[in-house]
């Protein structure tokens, strides 16, 4: 029996409803819950592989226990390097509008900055504007593909050096607040990390781009050349075409494949109150098309500035 047959045979045809062609598919009449049958997990995960984001509507019964648990049977939990998770949980990241630095609103795969970076991603919808606060998803296996073969070959030679510090008042509109909080709290660890621009899938063998927001430089080129090709890479991967968008409503779940999607949320809910929570599944150290590792190279406290 083929692996289509094998997923329709615990969820329904009709109940897979895709959003886009390339990459997007909402998931009915499921009650996720840490208790499901192995088989309906192993079919969420091969949606997840084939779709790279999936979501649920209507998980009014989710609280933060119960979506960690769920979350643990893909994997173990870890929280973030460097940003406080909720009290109580071991995972659970908090993304109030109402905190600074809460609003994602650039094109990023999360925690890029350390080697073993999360595999999935459980979000939740705790409040949700009446209007705005979208967040669209893109496939990096897809924009691969869609290289033409120079690009590609181009690509899987590319190391990248990715890394939480960086002038975030520069590269987006926030408050001194949210600066401060960057300063102190995001980077109170440095972080570098080189990454391969072209990743194999551990489970799917595809080819994916590993690019974004974290980048600060290519390994061997120039600044100036590295921007272009970041602009060029990456232009791919936020093409429409390779994107889905999903407007959320309160009580959804999304379920992402950090490993192959980068996301943006969209800033455009003004002062309107927003809350969402994410559970985070541990991941595996990438490896590039010729059988090399990412490394972190730089671990670091911030050194203490001295008074006087």
């Amino acid at each position: 029996m083929s692996e289509t047959a094998l997923i329709h045979n615990v969820i329904p045809r009709a109940d897979i409803v895709k959003r886009a062609a390339h990459i997007g598919a909402e998931i009915k009449n499921i009650k996720l819950s840490d208790d499901l049958p192995d088989e309906t997990i192993a079919t969420i995960n091969s949606l997840l592989l084939e779709h790279k984001v999936i979501f649920f509507r209507n998980q009014d019964h989710l609280d933060d226990t119960v979506q960690e648990r769920f979350a643990l049977r893909f994997g173990k939990l870890v929280p973030h390097p460097t940003l406080p998770v909720s009290e109580g949980t071991v995972s659970i990241l908090e993304l109030d509008s109402t905190r600074a630095n809460s609003r994602a609103d650039l094109w990023h795969t999360d925690i890029t900055f350390v080697d073993a970076y999360p595999k999935i991603m459980v979000l939740r919808g705790v409040v949700i504007p009446p209007f705005g606060g979208d967040t669209l998803w893109s496939n990096a296996a897809a924009a691969y593909l869609g290289l033409p073969p120079p690009l590609q070959r181009l690509a899987d030679e590319l190391w990248a050096v990715h890394t939480n510090a960086y002038d975030y008042a520069v590269r987006t509109r926030v408050s001194e607040a949210d600066k401060k909080y960057f300063d102190d709290v995001y980077t109170g660890t440095i972080y570098e990390t080189e990454h391969p621009v072209v990743r194999v899938h551990p489970e799917t063998g595809e080819r994916t781009l590993v690019l974004g927001d974290m980048v600060r430089r290519f390994v061997g080129i120039p600044k100036y050349d590295g921007q272009k090709l970041l602009d060029l890479f990456q232009s791919h991967i936020t093409a429409p075409e390779n994107t889905v968008r999903w407007n959320w409503k309160d009580d959804d779940v999304a379920i992402w494949d950090n490993r192959a999607t980068q996301h943006y949320a969209v800033n455009d809910y003004g002062d309107q109150h927003r809350v969402v929570r994410r559970a985070t599944v541990d991941g595996d150290v990438p490896i590039s098309v010729d059988g090399r590792y990412s490394v972190t190279r730089i671990k670091a406290s911030k050194p203490v500035p001295k008074v006087g």
